[in-house]
């Protein structure tokens, strides 16, 4: 009966958003189920460009504070937005990474070629230990990337054994003379990585029986129940979900990858500047960005063919904004800007995760540091947060809260002779009781009031914070980092039972009702 009184309310809600200019929002509070899993909220760490070396691993000589050469500055940032899972060493690169490589005495590991970015000689100080330090220091948990693409099934199961297994072997033994006594319990595998590209060049036949060979042999030890990620679709190839879904066993896989990236220009060989664009770039942005809707969607009805019960999670281990590099920088380094228009590109597509959390499980911003969407970028001792970071620290109060369906009818933003919606929104509860709404206003025109009727939901009061800036093409600089930043938010009023906010254009409003 509950659910059906909130259907007729909506239905209402709808007729009278017609009839005025104010949109009218439901949001159903009652008897909250599906959790939005923290892990949504992930980052991707790739050797690649300065992301590891001149980001997280600084040089042993640098007056930054470190713990050894693990930066800490940027550990507090992240611990600061509690950053749930960190996933490495790729990327591409993770198809070319032998994990022996990163282990032993720094100044006996052999020096590699990275082929993949920029043909740079790797010296492998920053391995596995390194990085399962640097989660530690973080708190948020690992997420391994095993190398299928140039690798072998056993290799993989020697990085598990070596990392997991707590009784007596050789691989074990390494471990602990390597200086961790104790088992990692590493559980997030990625089992390969874009493996119809970079991984391969494989077809989703060729992957899905490679992969039930390579999960065969990655155990799971006491106290290590291994979540095995299926290397998935790019963007909208729906047939390799398919395939992949339909050979692979249910119970060898957790978890199944996508990956989607916005191209502002929508054309790879000129994807356009991180700062200089204007409208209608700023328009074509969000429109492909918006399509991470359709993507998801689509998968997720294939795989709930197949997995009705929803037990592989759908992990979009990544996804950003992909401009052009920053004049003056490597091509293969991949480091851009970060401006207002990346920020409520996180914000709608986190948006998106969030409603679309009961399939969507785990996913993975490209990248954590200098390199595409970044959090934080550095130049020598100097770090900055990016509006993209802020976006995250937002949000924070949506990990591991229940989700509140939302039902609306949003204004059109125009341009030319296409539209897309101008608003996008996601709630949840969460432990104590208090509700969160996340709302997002594209239209860099105008301020758009919404008039929220909360059901099922007992309030009193509602504060808020706001992000938002002059122009989408804002950024924050070393001269100037806090341009653009979170600040509170007054638009937001009680009349009546209903909750009335004003959102002002290009900005992203995180309200808390309680």
């Amino acid at each position: 009966m509950r659910q059906l009184l909130f259907l007729l309310g909506c239905c209402a809600v709808l007729v009278q958003a017609q009839a005025q200019s104010d949109i009218k929002v439901m949001v159903n509070g009652g008897n909250p189920s599906i959790v939005i899993s923290r892990h949504i909220y992930g980052h991707f760490a790739e050797h690649l460009g300065r992301c590891i070396y001149d980001g997280f691993w600084v040089s042993d000589t640098s007056s930054v504070p470190r713990k050894d050469r693990i930066r800490l500055d940027i550990v507090e940032a992240l611990k600061k937005i509690r950053v749930p899972n960190l996933r490495w060493p790729g990327g591409c690169f993770a198809d070319e990474y032998h994990w022996r490589d990163g282990i032993g005495p720094r100044n006996q590991r052999p020096q590699t070629v990275n082929t993949h970015w920029g043909m740079v000689t790797e010296d492998n100080s920053f391995g596995t230990h390194e990085f399962l330090e640097l989660c530690d220091l973080i708190g948020a948990e690992p997420y391994l990337a095993g190398n299928v693409g140039s690798g072998t099934p056993q290799e993989m199961a020697n990085w598990i054994e070596y990392l997991n297994f707590n009784g007596v072997s050789t691989l074990a033994d390494l471990r602990r003379k390597n200086g961790h006594p104790e088992p990692y319990n590493v559980s997030l595998w990625g089992v390969g990585n874009e493996n119809w590209g970079c991984g391969g060049n494989m077809t989703a036949e060729v992957y899905s029986h490679l992969y039930k060979q390579y999960a065969t042999y990655c155990k799971s030890y006491p106290g290590s129940s291994l979540k095995k990620i299926v290397s998935g679709a790019n963007s909208d190839d729906y047939n390799w979900t398919e395939v992949c879904m339909k050979n692979i066993p249910l119970n060898q896989m957790w978890g199944f990858s996508l990956h989607y990236y916005t191209i502002p220009t929508g054309n790879w060989g000129n994807k356009g500047s991180a700062t200089r664009f204007d409208e209608k770039e700023y328009f074509t942005t969000l429109r492909n960005a918006l399509r991470m809707e359709e993507i998801v969607s689509r998968n997720e009805s294939i795989m709930n063919r197949y997995d009705p019960q929803k037990r592989v999670a759908l992990v979009v281990d990544e996804w950003g904004v992909w401009t052009n590099v920053e004049p003056g920088t490597g091509a293969p380094f991949l480091y851009q800007q970060n401006s207002l228009r990346d920020a409520l590109v996180a914000a709608t597509t986190l948006n998106i995760f969030n409603n679309h959390s009961e399939r969507v499980r785990v996913a993975n911003l490209a990248q954590s540091i200098n390199v595409l969407q970044s959090l934080i970028l550095t130049e020598g001792n100097k770090m900055l947060l990016t509006p993209t970071y802020h976006v995250f620290d937002l949000y924070k109060v949506h990990q591991d809260a229940k989700l509140l369906p939302v039902s609306f009818r949003s204004p059109d933003y125009s341009s030319g002779d296409q539209k897309i919606p101008a608003v996008n929104m996601s709630a949840s509860k969460d432990s104590t009781g208090a509700v969160h709404l996340s709302l997002v206003n594209l239209d860099p025109a105008k301020d758009i009031t919404i008039r929220t009727s909360l059901y099922d939901i007992s309030w009193k009061t509602v504060t808020g914070q706001v992000l938002t800036s002059a122009k989408f093409t804002d950024i924050n600089t070393f001269d100037k980092p806090d341009a653009v930043r979170p600040a509170d938010f007054r638009g937001a009023r009680r009349e009546g039972n209903e909750l009335v906010v004003t959102v002002p254009k290009l900005s992203v409003v995180v309200l808390e009702v309680k």
